[in-house]
């Protein structure tokens, strides 16, 4: 597996992570036994990227990666985030029940309560999951670098800020890395996010580089999906757009077939060939798709197929934003 370097972070990672968020919540049914599974076959197949969140199933996914680390912790490049707050009783795969605290009390609160579900004692990259605009940039990176010092992390992530946020957080301690939603079907990042973090030795890690999935081809209806799936909130899996936005794939089909790979792993491809400073972290809980997206790691696309699949986020019909939908 070829390994990314991390800004200045001063260690590397496997070029292709695994998001876990799906195994615990917002994707349909988990099963800890086939999740465990999965992570076993990842950290054996070379990922060493392991990305969670306090927030995912609210606290479930640390615990979970916790068991699947558990005495192979230095191969690991553990990942986890903070700052979003979620009402503790509130129902599973709820996208309404949740606050932003990025204040330096809670930030202690939080790290704590990861590495004791974690079971370990430090964090290697430690992202604000969400920006908090009550709290200043500067005093939230200030503290993050006093857990730094302290060993209880390695380095500090943000995720989904703007170039003045980044460069604000830059001047406090250097950011290792920056999350962002980025894929075929979402590439708002390319005009300033992207060069920013280039500039400043940021490295950039995708999530959702297959669109939740949809850049695989095989979602062609939502009639399957259970009914706590977060995509049933999805304009563009809307029924009208889906059928639409299917049509735009074409093109990466024809990629696929001709090379005798998935449509999914051509998709991973065309990120990697952004740069090598990107990380992208799709999430599965089966090995069948996590063997898949290990193959795209090894699928080298021509800049002619590269400009053949040069889509566009307005391509694409419906917003890739949520739909509020709260439950009853």
């Amino acid at each position: 597996m070829r390994q990314v370097r991390l800004g200045k972070a001063g260690f590397t990672c496997s070029a292709l992570g695994l998001g876990c968020m799906g195994m615990s919540e917002f994707y349909g049914h988990q099963d800890e036994a086939v999740s465990l599974q999965t992570l076993d076959r990842a950290i054996e197949l070379g990922i060493t990227m392991l990305d969670t969140s306090d927030m995912y199933g609210r606290g479930h996914n640390e615990m979970l990666v916790g068991k699947a680390i558990k005495g192979r912790r230095d191969k690991i490049v553990l990942a986890t985030k903070w700052g979003i707050v979620r009402d503790p009783d509130g129902p599973s795969g709820s996208l309404y029940d949740r606050d932003l605290n990025n204040s330096p009390e809670y930030l202690r609160q939080a790290c704590e309560a990861s590495l004791k579900r974690l079971g370990t004692d430090y964090i290697d990259l430690y992202y604000v999951h969400r920006m908090d605009p009550n709290v200043p940039i500067e005093e939230t990176v200030g503290a993050m670098a006093e857990l730094v010092k302290e060993g209880k992390i390695r380095a500090i992530g943000l995720s989904e800020v703007q170039p003045d946020i980044l460069r604000r957080a830059c001047s406090v301690h250097p950011v290792a890395a920056l999350q962002s939603e980025y894929s075929l079907w979402e590439r708002a990042v390319e005009a300033e996010v992207l060069p920013t973090c280039r500039e400043l030795d940021i490295a950039f890690v995708p999530y959702s580089p297959l669109g939740r999935g949809f850049l695989t081809g095989s979602i062609t209806t939502t009639k399957n999906l259970s009914e706590d799936d977060i995509r049933l909130n999805s304009p563009r899996f809307a029924e009208g757009n889906i059928d639409k936005n299917l049509q735009r794939l074409e093109a990466v089909k024809a990629i696929a077939e001709k090379r005798g790979c998935t449509t999914g792993q051509v998709a991973l491809a065309w990120l990697f060939a952004q740069g090598d400073d990107i990380v992208p972290i799709p999430g599965t809980k089966r090995i069948k798709y996590l063997e898949e997206n290990v193959g795209a790691v090894d699928v080298h696309l021509t800049p002619e197929e590269v400009a053949a699949i040069d889509l566009k986020s307005e391509d694409f019909a419906g917003s890739r934003l949520w739909v509020a939908k709260p439950k009853s």
